[in-house]
């Protein structure tokens, strides 16, 4: 009993720090709540984030100021289709001592962090997006054959611009899996654009102070995982992820009928491991069946594909998503 009392002691004090840190990030990045949880919750879980929306929409702002809250070295990588995997990972170059001896000295690149802004990684061609594969699975990279451990932590969040435009190539999908959550930065309201608009044209700008150190953030993570998920929540959510495959026999007709392709198992992990996230940020100590509904799009909607018909009839991944959910939440709580 005592074990207990001290975990829900724990799980509350993270939620109390997790609150601070909302309330830090949200002095620099004003407005759009549901973002500053999305990608709190991918930090939290220990996973990456794709953060999807046009230019302007203060991307690039929140994971900067993502990385001064959580107390992480962070890295920007810039990319560009000119941009190598040498340019991200580092190289190896030949040096002449001044005795004249030569050798190989391994210059680091700017992966070697905890946290990782990718900026705009649409930008740069599918050999150099293909660097991050092994970092963001296994947290470390393998250069001439030898392998170099990232930091500790090792989080990415990457950023990118709607695939429709000009200059882009579009994630592929073993990568895009290995993001826990994707993230759509909408255009703010006309109330928060007013209130980013006094903020940002003054003569000094908001600051953010640090909430969370890099060992706080590796505790965090570990308690996380410690959290009760009730074994309904784990049912459903094998459910919606299953019922999302267009193979599956049970799948829906809106899924047979739309979707390409669907989750894999990664997602049924991810969703595990969210849920929890989103009942510390909403101060409960179990995720319940609204929180396997508020993670379904963000988790889902980047693991699947809509079919050349659906795409031509206008559906939307978003639409398909809510619609397999509200099934299985409607069942579930009719169970």
């Amino acid at each position: 009993m005592a074990v207990e009392s001290d975990l829900v002691t724990q799980i509350e004090n993270l939620g109390e720090k997790l609150a601070q840190a909302r309330t830090s990030i949200s002095a620099r990045f004003i407005g759009q709540p549901r973002v500053v949880d999305l990608t709190l919750t991918a930090l939290i879980c220990g996973g990456h984030a794709v953060l999807i929306g046009l230019p302007g929409l203060g991307k690039t702002r929140l994971v900067d100021t993502l990385s001064t809250v959580m107390g992480l070295d962070g890295n920007r990588i810039q990319f560009t289709p000119d941009l190598m995997p040498a340019d991200i990972l580092g190289s190896e170059v030949l040096e002449t001592a001044n005795d004249g001896s030569r050798g190989f000295r391994f210059i680091e690149g700017p992966i070697f962090c905890q946290l990782l802004m990718a900026d705009e990684i649409n930008r740069a061609s599918p050999r150099t997006q293909s660097a991050l594969l092994q970092a963001m699975q296994e947290k470390e990279v393998t250069i001439a054959g030898e392998h170099r451990p990232l930091g500790v932590p090792f989080h990415v969040l990457a950023t990118q611009n709607p695939i429709e435009q000009e200059g882009t190539y579009p994630l592929p999908e073993a990568q895009l899996d290995r993001f826990l959550v994707q993230i759509d930065v909408p255009y703010p309201d006309r109330a928060t654009e007013k209130d980013i608009l006094i903020a940002t044209t003054g003569v000094e700008d908001a600051k953010s102070q640090a909430v969370f150190t890099a060992q706080e953030l590796l505790d965090a993570q570990k308690l996380l995982r410690r959290m009760p998920v009730g074994d309904n929540i784990v049912e459903m959510i094998l459910d919606l992820v299953r019922a999302c495959r267009p193979q599956d026999e049970n799948a829906p007709d809106i899924i047979r009928q739309n979707v390409s392709w669907g989750p894999g198992p990664r997602a049924a992990q991810a969703l595990m491991l969210t849920v929890r996230a989103q009942a510390l940020l909403e101060g409960r100590l179990a995720p319940s069946a609204e929180d396997v509904r508020a993670m379904a799009v963000p988790v889902l909607e980047h693991r699947m594909a809509l079919s050349f018909a659906a795409r031509a009839r206008g559906e939307s991944i978003h639409h398909v998503i809510n619609s397999v959910a509200d099934q299985i939440t409607s069942v579930a709580s009719a169970a």
